[in-house]
């Protein structure tokens, strides 16, 4: 149940995609007056080594994040403002620590925000608690060592009823696509006007392809408008290094949103093609993105 842990993936692909998709929504969203509440369903250990022994056992951020930083190529505007603010979190040019979902969006928010944090591993707890403690954020933020999946009832609605929810589990239990699914559900029954962007990865198992159509269905059924955007960047098939006992890695991820900020769509047009460009790692690179509602 706790083998996962994002130290691992850090700034891999996929934290390339979810996080820029989480900056460029949470940069439209707060540009209101009003309060904001930040709920992350699986929000981890907050900071990350880049150069520690997690990170460099996978060493998937060579292909993410590192790439990006040693483009030679102008950035779109949306991965700019991803590649700026990993770079906020380290001195000089090279990049030694990746921020999470819940630092990010800690270093977004304005006083009167807040920041509602699930975490169920115990090692990763402590982590984002001790990591959060520095940041002397008051009562702004919250970690809460609970099962994110159930916990968020007690934040839906907010009271200023303005709320974007990140589920982003680990998968590795089949029955969390399940648990996705009744989340975006209840979720939409007891907060109808929150912003809900759900990652998950594109892999060769059934539960992970019927999720989007799944979510799809949803948003339909409560008359809510989605937006579905994936990063491929390499073909799904294994390759034989595999059997050499090395992790074939994550070939592709989406983001789906449910109520996504009107200038997303635009903002991804532009930078999903250059993600494919940078981060392709064989011929079957490619994006996709869709709305609907």
């Amino acid at each position: 149940m706790f083998s996962y842990r994002h130290a691992f993936h850090a700034g891999n692909h996929a934290d390339v995609l979810k996080h820029t998709v989480l900056i460029a929504a949470l940069q439209h969203l707060l540009q209101k007056d009003a309060a904001l509440t930040v709920v992350d369903t699986h929000a981890g250990a907050g900071l990350y080594r880049l150069d520690g022994d997690y990170a460099t056992t996978s060493a998937e951020s060579t292909d993410g994040v590192l790439r990006l930083a040693a483009a030679a190529a102008t950035l779109a505007p949306a991965l700019q403002d991803y590649l700026d603010m990993v770079r906020a979190f380290n001195q000089g040019n090279s990049l030694r620590v990746y921020p999470g979902s819940p630092f990010i969006v800690q270093r977004l928010l304005r006083e009167h925000d807040k920041l509602k944090l699930f975490e169920l591993h115990p090692t990763d707890t402590r982590s984002l608690a001790a990591n959060v403690a520095q940041l002397d954020a008051g009562r702004q933020v919250a970690v809460l060592h609970e099962d994110g999946f159930e916990g968020t009832r007690k934040f839906l609605p907010p009271p200023a009823r303005r709320a974007l929810l990140l589920c982003d589990p680990s998968y590795e239990i089949k029955s969390d696509y399940g648990r996705v699914q009744d989340l975006l559900d209840e979720g939409l029954r007891r907060f109808a006007t929150g912003v809900y962007a759900i990652w998950y990865p594109i892999i060769p198992r059934p539960e992970a392809h019927d999720l989007p159509r799944r979510l799809k269905a949803l948003a339909h059924k409560a008359g809510k408008p989605w937006l579905h955007a994936t990063l491929t960047v390499k073909s799904s098939k294994i390759p034989s290094a595999a059997s050499e006992g090395r992790r074939p890695g994550l070939p592709a991820s989406g983001m789906f949103l449910v109520n996504p900020p009107y200038p997303l769509q635009a903002a991804l047009k532009a930078c999903l093609p250059q993600m494919v460009e940078l981060l392709g790692q064989d011929r079957n690179a490619a994006h996709t993105l869709e709305t609907g509602g």
